[in-house]
């Protein structure tokens, strides 16, 4: 098998891979690094736990079509061929007939899957091992809004909230079914940060346990105090606020 991989822009570099949370394209490339040389994993939870990666990272990879997973707990790298040509001197063929030939290959160069073959008779859900990989719209856009909302926040406080953290999902789950939108989350966290990021005693704060708590509506409905968010880029630079920037 070998050594190195390469990666192509045309995939890595379209919205679809960018606006995929960093913890998420991690996980990709972690995957391609270790596929053989057909682009098959045989160990995606191994290589999970390696990076720290939670299910949700695999299960929004799977959703957006990055790649394709099989009963057996396999997946493939659906652009592949894209990103990797192995002169036949060096390549060696996959061991994963059984998956090979369940998949073949657009004139693209990408894999396609016979849906009929991976899929286990519920419309919409492909097996991972013992453990479901829910493809369903409502789950993929939950999935979605949860890495929208914390890469906001990351992006705003620098720091590294998780969006696979079952404790953040539940307080935004909670909010959602009274009524909230995503647009409100990323409200509050511009308020809150536009007023306590410059505050050493309530910096700490700007985190989902405050944000998305009880006092949700409350923070929604104050007064966002900078109208001007270039500061952003100094906090995470380690600068301060410059006073024309403050009403």
């Amino acid at each position: 098998m070998a050594e190195r991989r390469m990666f192509a822009k045309t995939v890595i570099d379209s919205d679809a891979f960018l606006d995929m949370a960093l913890s998420t394209q991690a996980l990709y490339f972690h995957l391609s690094m270790r596929a053989d040389d057909d682009g098959f994993v045989n160990n995606p939870k191994k290589i999970m736990r390696m990076v720290g990666a939670g299910e949700d990272e695999l299960k929004v990879l799977v959703g957006k079509k990055f790649i394709i997973g099989f009963e057996s707990g396999i997946i493939v790298i659906k652009h592949w061929k894209l990103h990797n040509y192995i002169q036949k001197d060096r390549y060696k063929a996959t061991v994963y007939h059984e998956e090979m030939n369940k998949i073949g290959t657009k004139d693209n160069n990408v894999y396609t899957m016979d849906t009929k073959c991976v899929q286990d008779g519920d419309t919409g859900k492909v097996r991972l091992g013992k453990d479901r990989l829910e493809l369903g719209k409502d789950r993929l856009g939950k999935v979605s809004l949860y890495e929208h909302i914390i890469k906001h926040l990351n992006n705003k406080t620098a720091k590294s909230f998780r969006t696979s953290s079952k404790k953040t999902q539940s307080l935004i789950d909670a909010r959602l079914k009274e009524g909230f939108t995503q647009d409100d989350f990323i409200k509050v966290i511009d308020i809150k940060c536009s007023k306590w990021i410059k505050d050493k005693n309530m910096k700490d704060y700007l985190r989902p346990e405050t944000l998305f708590g009880s006092k949700f509506e409350s923070y929604l409905n104050e007064k966002n105090d900078i109208k001007d968010q270039s500061w952003r880029d100094e906090i995470r630079n380690g600068g301060k606020i410059k006073d024309a920037e403050v009403d």
